[in-house]
């Protein structure tokens, strides 16, 4: 695969992940692969611009109506577009109507992009992924399809044993920590057709596994921290992203 000039632009959609929680940085602030992406980019190409129009706790609906047009009427070089999954952990979940708004979203910013990139969102191994593993291959069969149709490339993380591994988890289970983000940022790196400066598929290192008792207590500290909070936010229609304005809402020269 092979660039035929530089890209000058990057605007990233999506929910948390693309905002990029839980690489979190000292002032609390979150990182995460787009901003990590920007960055290498905006190094081989003087006047990048950079958009991030994520906003965690959103649904594929909300993504669709709030954030395609203003990043279609931004003529950047790459759009990537991250959607869907939050729908999937719903109960209720439309698994159709899910795709519909995914492929109205993909129509819209397709011809307003030198290239579209769309993802297979990864999964930590567990029993979560497995309870809803039927919802999640049925929208990526979906992504790929799409994609084939609008000429997106697609970033397989599903894909990856890697990215399954609980090590590139945050204590949430619900998003990559700072080195699962570095690795999804790699991927994309890759995709776009620039070289490979590592195997970002490579699983970590094998470590012992933690004893039970380590394990019941983080079990304790995830509910009591996490899922507790997770549940009572759905249980009261509220979102994590209720407030909150987009990440980066302007496509503007990038600096780190």
């Amino acid at each position: 695969m092979q660039i035929n000039a530089p890209y000058t632009s990057l605007v990233a959609l999506g929910d948390s992940f693309t905002e990029g929680m839980s690489d979190a940085l000292p002032d609390g602030t979150y990182r995460g692969w787009a901003d990590l992406l920007a960055a290498r980019l905006a190094a081989r190409t003087p006047g990048f611009r950079y958009a991030n129009l994520a906003v965690r706790g959103k649904l594929i609906g909300q993504i669709a109506d709030e954030q395609v047009e203003p990043a279609a009427l931004m003529g950047a070089d790459v759009i990537t577009l991250v959607g869907g999954l939050n729908d999937t952990l719903r109960p209720k979940c439309d698994i159709g109507l899910v795709c519909a708004r995914l492929e109205e979203a993909v129509t819209r910013l397709a011809p307003s992009c030198r290239q579209l990139v769309l993802m297979r969102s990864p999964a930590r191994r567990g029993p979560v992924a497995t309870r809803f593993r039927p919802r999640m291959e049925q929208l990526f069969a979906f992504i790929d399809d799409v994609a084939t149709r609008h000429g997106a490339r697609v970033v397989d993380l599903y894909g990856s044993a890697a990215l399954g591994d609980p090590r590139l988890w945050a204590d949430d289970r619900l998003h990559l920590n700072a080195e699962g983000h570095r690795r999804v940022a790699e991927a994309v790196w890759q995709t776009l057709g620039h070289p490979a400066e590592e195997d970002w598929t490579v699983p970590p290192p094998a470590a012992p596994p933690a004893g039970w008792f380590v394990r019941r207590a983080g079990d304790a500290r995830f509910a009591r921290e996490h899922l507790v909070p997770w549940i009572g936010r759905r249980l009261t229609g509220r979102s994590s992203g209720d407030g909150l304005p987009p990440k980066r809402a302007e496509l503007l020269p990038y600096e780190a």
